[in-house]
């Protein structure tokens, strides 16, 4: 869980998230167009390659090729592992 933690604490990785949750399977060249135009973050490609390695080691990103192209997915089951620690009691009346 440390792992998962560590991923989402930087803010170009939970904006590379919310560019996959609201778009799943994108190539890095998306990922970073997307980052720059929605977000304003001029990253480099291989700064934003790294982050997604980060990611995936967190196993919040999975790839898959076809052909030339690497397509990046999101995967948000580890974060279930945070929320079954730490429930969210719902709110009364």
């Amino acid at each position: 869980m440390t792992d998962v933690f560590a991923a989402i604490a930087d803010p170009t990785r939970r904006a590379i998230l919310d560019e996959l949750a609201e778009r799943d399977g994108q190539t890095l060249f998306e990922i970073c167009a997307r980052l720059t135009t929605r977000h304003g973050i001029g990253s480099s490609r291989q700064a934003i390659s790294q982050h997604l390695d980060t990611l995936a080691e967190a196993g919040l990103v999975r790839f898959a090729r076809s052909g030339r192209y690497k397509f990046h997915h999101a995967d948000f089951g580890p974060l279930r592992a945070v929320v079954d620690r730490w429930p969210i009691p719902e709110e009364g009346p």
